[in-house]
C-alpha cells in the first residue's frame, strides 16, 4: 500500500505536470491587444495630420518593401485647404507619386515593352493607385518564404481589434521566445498573433525612419504613426462621419424640443 509520503509526492507531480500542461496551453493563444490611445476614437475622434504624415514615410520606407496599398490613389493623400480628407498639399501629392513608376501605356508603336523586353514605365500621376511591389502573388510568395504579405489598404478595419491589434503585431513582433516555446522554422515570435509563429520579420526598430519634422523615431513611435496612417487609409471619410453624426444628433435634439413644445401647445387645452 503506497505510504502517504510517496502519495503526497504522487499528488505534487500530477499538479506540477497539470500547471506545465496548462502553461503550454496558455503559450498557444495570443495575448489581447495591447491597450493604446488614438486621436481618431470615440464620436468627436480626429486624424493627428502630423502622424500621418509621419507614417505614411513609415510605410513608404519600410512596410510598402513587402505590402502592397491598393486601395489608395496618389489624390486621396490631397487634403488641408486643397479640399480632400488627406494631409499633404496637392504639389506634395505630385511630388509623392512622380517619385513612383507604373506601366505606362503603349508608345506610338503599339508596343508595351522596350527593346530589352521590360514593361514600358512612366512616373506616376496623382489619379494612380499606389503600385504593389511584387508583379503578382507568386512573386510575393517567392520573395517572402512562401507566405504572402497582405495588402495594408483596409487592414486596420479587416483585423479584430483593429488598431490596437495592429500596433500590438507590429511591436509584439520578435519579442523574446518565452521557455517551451517552439519557433518554427522560417518563422518569428510574436505573441499577439495567433499561433505566436509569424512569417513577417520584425518591421520595426528604434531609428528605423529619420522623421523629417524631428520627432524621435522610437520603435513604439513609429508603430503609433503608421496604424495612424493605416487607420486613415482604411477609413479615409472617418471625420466626416463624425462631422455628420454630430450634425444629425444635434437637429434630432432640437427636433424632440420642438415636437415636445407643440405636443404641450396642442394639448394645453385638453387638459
Amino acid at each position: 500500500m503506497m505510504s502517504m509520503k510517496a502519495l503526497t509526492l504522487a499528488f505534487a507531480a500530477l499538479i506540477a505536470t497539470s500547471a506545465a500542461a496548462s502553461a503550454a496551453e496558455d503559450l498557444s493563444q495570443p495575448l489581447p491587444p495591447k491597450d493604446v490611445h488614438w486621436s481618431f476614437e470615440g464620436p468627436f475622434g480626429t486624424y493627428d495630420r502630423a502622424a500621418l504624415q509621419r507614417g505614411f514615410q513609415v510605410y513608404k520606407e519600410v512596410c510598402s518593401a513587402c505590402h502592397s496599398l491598393n486601395h489608395v490613389a496618389f489624390h486621396d493623400l490631397i487634403g488641408g485647404k486643397d479640399g480632400g480628407d488627406g494631409f499633404f498639399t496637392e504639389p506634395q501629392a505630385k511630388a509623392i507619386a512622380a517619385g513612383y513608376k507604373v506601366p505606362a501605356e503603349p508608345d506610338e508603336k503599339g508596343n508595351t515593352t522596350d527593346d530589352k523586353g521590360n514593361p514600358l514605365m512612366r512616373p506616376a500621376i496623382l489619379a494612380d493607385h499606389f503600385p504593389a511591389p511584387f508583379a503578382n502573388e507568386n512573386a510575393a510568395r517567392a520573395n517572402n518564404g512562401g507566405a504572402l504579405p497582405p495588402d495594408l489598404s483596409l487592414i486596420v478595419k479587416a483585423r479584430e481589434g483593429g488598431p490596437q491589434y495592429v500596433y500590438s503585431i507590429v511591436t509584439g513582433d520578435g519579442s523574446p521566445v518565452p521557455h517551451g516555446f517552439k519557433v518554427i522554422d522560417g518563422k518569428y515570435y510574436d505573441p499577439y498573433f495567433a499561433g505566436r509563429n509569424i512569417s513577417m520579420p520584425p518591421p520595426l526598430r528604434d531609428d528605423s525612419v529619420t522623421y523629417s519634422d524631428g520627432t524621435k523615431a522610437t520603435k513604439d513611435q513609429e508603430a503609433h504613426d503608421v496604424v495612424t496612417f493605416l487607420s486613415w487609409a482604411s477609413e479615409p471619410k472617418l471625420e466626416e462621419r463624425h462631422r455628420l453624426g454630430f450634425g444629425v444628433m444635434l437637429f434630432m435634439i432640437l427636433l424632440s424640443g420642438l415636437l415636445f413644445l407643440s405636443y404641450r401647445k396642442v394639448w394645453k387645452d385638453a387638459h
